[in-house]
């Protein structure tokens, strides 16, 4: 990659880790379905005038029934579940489970679209998934302390939001293919916001949240939705689809410095090493890392 593009690509990590951060901030004051919807409000708000001057309203207004649906699955359910998982676990464990997406990405477009995969990406697939396993398992608890919410049923939500994500990829590639991918990222976050109002709307806090908490959301809509879609397809552009999908990779060593200087999170030996796993099976699952070939022997 040229560094133009290294440049974007550690700066997409840093901008996405954050996201965990200010979700977490937010979240105490609005709670998870508001947090969810204003986000992808700002980030509708934001791209709006972005997709007016490149001219592309028209193909927003001709295929929009199907991009909205796939803004709820890509970003309104999955922005609200991680939401309601950063309530019980840290931000650096959700962003762990978060780099699994290419992994169920893999599975889902296996069974989908009929990619089926290599005998290296299946076993990347075998050992992602015992990552996931592995750091669930410590997790593994649904009784919740105090009254809040049980570690187990937010380490559900973050796997059921990973597994959207990777639903609504193969569902972009299968009905939306050859729109321009700002069509895509503005389309989306108007459904979502539809998708969202009534809900979020109901469940809207009887508390004024603090300014805190309207600045994290602030930030999360333009910079960690809005901006980092630029960036993200920029990448794409200059460096090809499979090292921009590396990102998601960067993203926990992120979202755990943050976690811990900001939030005053632990950062366990077991979650890193899990981590690890869960990458290592992700990058083999995804054909990013390739096993050697065996020779035969003569």
């Amino acid at each position: 990659m040229s560094f133009a593009s290294i440049a974007d690509f550690v700066l997409l990590a840093a901008i996405w880790g954050s996201s965990f951060l200010f979700m977490r901030y937010a979240v105490v004051d609005f709670g998870a379905l508001p947090t969810a919807f204003v986000r992808v409000l700002i980030a509708a708000l934001f791209l709006l005038p972005l997709l007016w001057l490149r001219g592309h309203v028209a193909e927003l207004r001709q295929h929009w029934k199907k991009i909205a649906v796939i803004g709820v699955l890509n970003s309104g359910i999955p922005f609200a579940l991680f939401s309601f998982s950063l309530l019980a676990i840290t931000t650096g464990l959700s962003a762990i489970l978060n780099a699994t997406v290419p992994l169920f990405g893999a599975l889902v477009a296996w069974w989908w679209l009929k990619d089926k995969p290599t005998g290296s990406r299946v076993l990347g697939l075998a050992i992602g998934f015992a990552g996931v396993a592995l750091l669930a398992w410590d997790k593994a608890s649904f009784k919740a302390d105090n009254g809040g919410i049980a570690p187990a049923w937010a380490v559900l939500a973050c796997l059921v939001a990973t597994k959207c994500y990777a639903i609504a990829a193969s569902a972009t590639k299968k009905h939306l293919g050859g729109l321009p991918p700002l069509v895509t990222a503005t389309g989306s976050q108007i459904g979502a916001t539809l998708g969202l109002a009534l809900p979020a709307l109901w469940l809207w806090p009887g508390q004024t949240p603090g300014a805190q908490a309207w600045l994290a959301l602030l930030a999360v809509g333009v910079l960690c939705t809005g901006v980092a879609y630029i960036l993200y397809f920029r990448l794409i552009e200059q460096a090809g689809p499979a090292r921009a999908l590396a990102v998601t990779f960067v993203v926990p060593v992120f979202a755990l410095f943050y976690g811990s200087v900001f939030l005053n999170e632990q950062v366990t030996p077991w979650m890193v090493l899990c981590g690890v796993v869960i990458v290592c099976g992700t990058a083999l699952s995804t054909g990013l890392l390739k096993l050697p070939a065996l020779k035969p022997q003569t």
